[in-house]
């Protein structure tokens, strides 16, 4: 799925528009990016974190030559998914944890977003 099709996909979902959507979604992804180049951590309930982790400097080799080549010690970020999202990819779903964020919103509306006023 793109970031297109999220956005697609979230206005049908909500009711929005796609122009709302996109902003919301690009202020999110912004707001990631800039909390993990900060090197903070970020842990979304039932989804996963993300996180930036430090691979060490190390010898590597150059698979044409066969040739030691040192690597520099870098930054990565990682994701971690969580035990709701792990089990709901597979195909299990967790008795102890409700994913479907809908259950206690109105018809149509879900809880993790604020309705729209007309």
């Amino acid at each position: 799925m793109t970031k297109r099709e999220l956005v697609i996909d979230v206005a049908e979902r909500l009711g929005y528009t796609q122009s709302e959507v996109a902003n919301v979604v690009q202020a999110t992804l912004n707001a990631i990016t800039d909390s993990l180049v900060q090197g903070h951590r970020i842990e979304v309930r039932n989804f996963g974190v993300f996180e930036v982790k430090t691979r060490d400097a190390r010898i590597g080799r150059n698979p044409r030559t066969g040739e030691e080549v040192p690597i520099a010690e870098k930054r990565v970020a990682t994701f971690k998914a969580g035990k709701a999202l792990k089990e709901r990819v597979e195909g299990r779903v967790s008795q102890s944890v409700t994913t479907d964020s809908s259950a206690h919103a109105m018809p149509g509306q879900s809880s993790d977003f604020p309705q729209q006023s007309d």
